[in-house]
């Protein structure tokens, strides 16, 4: 999976070109997490039943993963 980091803190933001960035960031984290969550539907939809099971996981738990992202 991609690894971005979202807790660091822009400084010195107050200007245009600060703002476009901290837009951008934005933009790029969303993307990476849609991508992040999609991935892990896609692998765990590829699970049979029984190795849901042993993971803890049902069929129906696979859809609600990542149901509350902005993009899914």
């Amino acid at each position: 999976m991609a690894a971005f980091d979202t807790t660091r803190t822009a400084q010195g933001t107050s200007g245009l070109i600060g703002r476009i960035g901290a837009l951008v960031n934005t933009f790029v984290a969303a993307i990476l997490t849609w991508n992040d969550v999609r991935m892990t539907r896609k692998v765990l939809s590829a699970l049979t039943d029984r190795e849901l099971s042993d993971i803890g996981l049902s069929r129906g738990d696979v859809d609600a993963i990542g149901a509350d992202s902005p993009l899914v």
